[in-house]
């Protein structure tokens, strides 16, 4: 930030002129008084400090500044294989109107790749898949909604997360809303449970379920589409993925029970990889200068940041 310096003006010193009366034996004129210069040298001192303040506080502001070029130096001009999902709404999803990938996490990841310089190569893919592309390091980073777990931290690094608070929930057709309400409901023999094969979801339920059974998909829209045609009774999921379906299938299917697990988002990448620290820099970056706030409610309909 520029500060505009403050211009004292040196105040010269003062001639008193003095007039001496006698007669011309004895008159002599007197040397001119001159005023101490301690009073300039004074202002002159308070000036340098306050051109030295200004100087530090924009060398500051150049440093900061410049603290992303460094951090982007090394990957900046490169491109990049970003491993995402396909039919994750609102996150990542196919628009059939103009046949590109979009959704919250490619725009975000879209914008990321601008702030720091790369080009983001997107590949489409089940989410498994995605998973074990960053582990085996084939693909250069993951955006998929993908939940951080200490687990999955023993294999791949993340992110800052993007996203907080994701969790899963229950839901189940309209018309099956008497017979379950929660999670213990549904954990009795003979209910089939969906989710997408891989997912915290399906850990939660091989994890917790005692009678019910699990029936796995490779995509969480085959998941919906059982249940809403009755061949499977509930499907387990992130609940911001739930919300949105539901709204998308005008209420054939209704959340029931409580959030489970609420974690958060973050990007996955291979241990070790060059992209993790300019992408921390690059998200704090969109985070404070309301990208990331504008990016937010266009598809959640808030600004967690005020910005």
């Amino acid at each position: 930030m520029k500060k505009n310096l403050l211009l004292t003006g040196v105040l010269g010193a003062s001639m008193l002129a003095l007039a001496a009366c006698g007669d011309d034996e004895a008159g002599t004129d007197e040397e001119p008084a001159e005023e101490p210069a301690a009073d300039v040298e004074d202002e002159d001192d308070e000036a340098g400090a306050e051109a030295d303040d200004t100087d530090a506080d924009d060398d500051e502001a150049e440093a900061a500044a410049g603290d992303g070029d460094d951090v982007y130096a090394d990957v900046a001009g490169e491109t990049y294989t970003i491993a995402t999902d396909n039919a994750f709404v609102p996150f990542a999803f196919m628009d059939l109107e103009s046949d590109e990938m979009s959704g919250f996490d490619i725009e975000l990841m879209t914008a990321l790749a601008e702030e720091i310089g790369f080009t983001p190569n997107f590949q489409a893919m089940e989410f498994s898949g995605a998973l074990a592309g960053i582990q085996s390091g084939s693909y250069d980073a993951a955006i998929n909604a993908m939940s951080i777990t200490e687990e999955r931290k023993e294999t791949i690094d993340f992110s800052d997360p993007y996203y907080l608070d994701a969790g899963i929930i229950f839901a189940v057709h309209e018309s099956n809303t008497d017979e379950w309400s929660s999670f213990e409901d549904l954990d009795v023999d003979g209910v089939t449970i969906s989710t997408v094969q891989g997912t915290t979801s399906h850990e939660f339920l091989d994890e917790n379920l005692e009678n019910a059974t699990v029936q796995t998909y490779p995509e969480i829209a085959d998941a919906y589409m059982n249940v809403i045609q009755g061949h499977n009774d509930a499907v387990l999921y992130d609940e911001p993925n739930v919300a949105y379906t539901i709204e998308q299938a005008q209420d054939q299917l209704v959340m029931i029970g409580d959030t489970l697990l609420a974690d958060d988002y973050g990007i996955g990448l291979p241990q070790g990889h060059d992209l993790l620290e300019p992408l921390n820099h690059a998200l704090e970056v969109l985070q404070e200068n309301g990208a990331y706030d504008d990016l937010y409610e266009e598809y959640f309909g808030e600004r967690p940041f005020g910005t």
